[in-house]
């Protein structure tokens, strides 16, 4: 869409606090220049995918990186990308200007590269993706030809099929999602899933309980309009779920910015704004708490009551976000991602 597309020109880095430095570890993956916007892990392997077909992977929980270009990428934007096992891993390309786009397989940790799935279109610009476990997935597109684009994969990202419009919610004029972080889109359980959108009159969650097959649009009162929506959901069951956002012109807006759900995203209310404040980027739950990492132009935080109350760690730039159990990533402008220890993450709980 034509704000995520504005929103490359909108990044600046803003220095980490001394304060912050000694809590977490930060590191700036060789030879990456570019942002990372895509993040998952698994156990010890971690992923990152960002400008110009650029890849990074770590096998020790983000000590060290490697960092790649996938072949024939090189003018794609890879917005996501989701670790599968410890070698397999899906990524999600789009351009910016070329209209394409497109969904990758590596089977062997970034040794070979195959096309998943591709889709030609000028309106095409993919957000996000998710995966329920190691073989079904989703990721959706801005509208194209006056409908979402929704496609699924029930064989471990090796083939994809799009859900048919009549199944879809008719978009509003404007409305689409926002590729900053990957997780404009998330799932739980084992066939919900949520999407997060803005650009239009209002921002709505779009949401799946039959793995994808249909979909119905529910209003936020998130506040809305052509840079404004929401940019991260993430739920920690079928039932319990935040979303974040804001407008990424005024990137240290005070303004509300957390929503929140406990009826599986039927329904949504405020419940606050984010510390340190301003447009949300994206938002990751810490597996197995209540625990919300968020992030965004004026740092990142915690809160440990689904976004009700946070607690500032870092004044770092971020894009993406993403956490296991025992450790969190988050990943910024010039190839820079931070790993949050256990101790970092226990400051919200």
């Amino acid at each position: 869409m034509k704000c995520a597309r504005a929103m490359a020109g909108v990044a600046l880095l803003v220095a980490m606090t001394a304060a912050a430095a000694e809590a977490q570890e930060a590191t700036s993956v060789p030879g990456v220049a570019g942002e990372f916007r895509g993040m998952s892990a698994r156990g010890d392997v971690v992923w990152a995918s960002g400008r110009a077909g650029t890849y990074a992977r770590s096998t020790d929980g983000g000590v060290t990186w490697e960092a790649g270009v996938i072949p024939g990428a090189e003018t794609l934007f890879l917005v996501d990308v989701e670790a599968l096992d410890a070698r397999a891993a899906c990524v999600l390309a789009t351009s910016f200007d070329a209209g394409v786009g497109r969904i990758y397989r590596t089977p062997d940790g970034g040794a070979t590269w195959s096309v998943a799935y591709e889709f030609a279109h000028p309106e095409v610009f993919f957000d996000g993706l998710a995966f329920w476990d190691a073989d079904r997935g989703v990721a959706f597109s801005d509208p194209v030809d006056g409908a979402f684009l929704v496609v699924r994969t029930t064989n471990g990202c090796g083939s994809w099929t799009e859900v048919p419009r009549k199944h879809l919610p008719t978009p509003l004029e404007g409305e689409a999602g926002f590729a900053a972080s990957g997780t404009a889109i998330a799932v739980a359980g084992t066939r919900h899933a949520w999407i997060g959108t803005g650009g239009g009159a209002v921002a709505r969650v779009l949401l799946t309980t039959d793995s994808g097959a249909t979909w119905t649009a529910r209003a936020t009162p998130m506040a809305a309009g052509p840079a404004t929506g929401i940019f991260g959901i993430a739920f920690r069951d079928t039932l319990h779920g935040v979303a974040v956002g804001g407008n990424y012109q005024r990137p240290g807006s005070a303004a509300p910015n957390v929503l929140r759900t406990g009826d599986g995203g039927r329904t949504w209310a405020f419940v606050g704004t984010t510390a340190p404040p301003g447009v949300r980027y994206g938002a990751v739950y810490v597996p197995g708490s209540g625990t919300v990492v968020a992030g965004g132009p004026t740092g990142f935080g915690l809160s440990d009551d689904d976004g009700a109350t946070w607690t500032a760690v870092d004044s770092a730039f971020t894009y993406g976000l993403t956490a296991t159990g025992a450790a969190g990533w988050v990943a910024g402008p010039g190839g820079r991602i931070v790993r949050l220890g256990p101790d970092v993450l226990r400051k919200a709980r």
